[in-house]
């Protein structure tokens, strides 16, 4: 102990001993103190100007009180005194990260979940911004939802996507158009059966979001198939938990290879955030490269891929819908695993128009749209 404070304030060797508005004491480092004084950030820019590298010494109080709701320290060996709220003390005085409003519970869901899915016409998240943070919250939650009502224009979709985040390029380039191409570089484009798949696995982030404006579909046949990614995993974690634990912890090997592009990643078909919790998958059959395990893991590993892909086509979780000229589906392309169904390339037309956004800016534009944020 190196000496008594004003107020209560106990100064320690390396941080102060602080009491707080809620009665309890909580020891505060001087470094953390010193780089979190508001003066730290530019009001303007929002960004820390603060440079805690450029200190020749560790920071230390000379005093330290409380005066009204701050925490006034002046530093020693400076002229520099820090005023630093007791709300924000009293929000990092137990070494918690700190909340995130868009961190919200995701919701499982199965075969019926159709008719149950969030909807939002086009004019309302252009226009609305309540409804626009009622969509973003859904992709959130749920992972999906259908917007109604685009136009028949090209710019609709990117339009439509910039809404929540800045359309972001794949090797397919910033768009692309899931209708049968004459040199087809992927199933999609063809009138083929699509297989269950999360897109662009090969890519060392995979796309967060996905747009599909359908534009025309009027052929026979080529439903699409959504199935949640979610509750797929969490029914397999309490069903087969050995096998769980080599889908969140192996790395498997993707490629997509033409003339143009040679892409490879490696990913868990299984992905947890920070607490533990599933947050999604990463699966495409198409897509998997040779799987370049040791052999004696495989004996292990195949059986638990399989079984996890059985358990994706089981009729409990197939949620099957036909996408409807001026719709546009969206959704989280790290949960929701989706196909389609074969058709008949001649019985009519069948043109989807596609693009990704990440889900870091959809957070984003959730929080903002919440009224979140250090600076309001």
């Amino acid at each position: 102990m190196l000496g008594t404070g004003d107020a209560g304030v106990l100064l320690q060797e390396k941080g102060l001993d602080v009491p707080l508005s809620n009665g309890q004491t909580a020891y505060f480092n001087y470094y953390w103190l010193r780089d979190n004084c508001p003066s730290s950030f530019d009001p303007e820019t929002r960004e820390r100007v603060n440079d805690i590298f450029a200190l020749d010494e560790a920071p230390k109080a000379a005093s330290a009180a409380i005066v009204g709701g701050d925490l006034e320290i002046a530093w020693a060996g400076t002229n520099d005194v820090s005023r630093l709220p007791l709300s924000l003390l009293n929000a990092y005085s137990n070494g918690e990260k700190r909340p995130d409003i868009a961190n919200l519970q995701r919701v499982p869901w199965y075969a019926d979940h159709y008719p149950k899915m969030a909807r939002f016409s086009h004019d309302e998240v252009t226009n609305d911004t309540a409804r626009r943070r009622d969509w973003a919250k859904a992709m959130l939650t749920d992972g999906v939802a259908l917007l109604t009502g685009l136009p028949d224009t090209d710019e609709a979709l990117t339009d439509t996507a910039g809404l929540i985040g800045y359309v972001r390029p794949s090797y397919f380039g910033l768009t692309f158009e899931v209708k049968t191409h004459i040199k087809p570089t992927n199933l999609a484009f063809t009138a083929k059966a699509l297989p269950l798949h999360t897109d662009l696995p090969d890519e060392d982030l995979a796309p967060g979001v996905q747009f599909l404006h359908c534009r025309a579909n009027s052929v026979e046949g080529g439903n699409s198939i959504f199935v949640d990614g979610l509750a797929v995993a969490e029914d397999f974690r309490k069903a087969y938990p050995e096998d769980f634990e080599l889908l969140i912890t192996v790395d498997v090997p993707y490629f997509c290879e033409h003339d143009t592009f040679d892409m490879r990643s490696r990913q868990r078909v299984i992905e947890l955030d920070e607490h533990g919790n599933i947050s999604g998958v990463t699966i495409s059959q198409h897509h998997a490269d040779i799987f370049d395990m040791p052999q004696h893991e495989l004996d292990r590993y195949y059986p638990a891929f399989c079984r996890f892909g059985r358990m994706m086509r089981d009729d409990k979780y197939l949620m099957r819908f036909r996408l409807n000229a001026g719709e546009c589906i969206v959704f989280d392309n790290h949960r929701i695993v989706h196909g389609r169904a074969a058709y008949s390339a001649t019985s009519g037309n069948r043109h989807l128009r596609g693009c990704y956004t990440d889900r870091g800016e959809l957070r984003s534009t959730y929080r903002i749209l919440s009224g979140e944020g250090r600076f309001k």
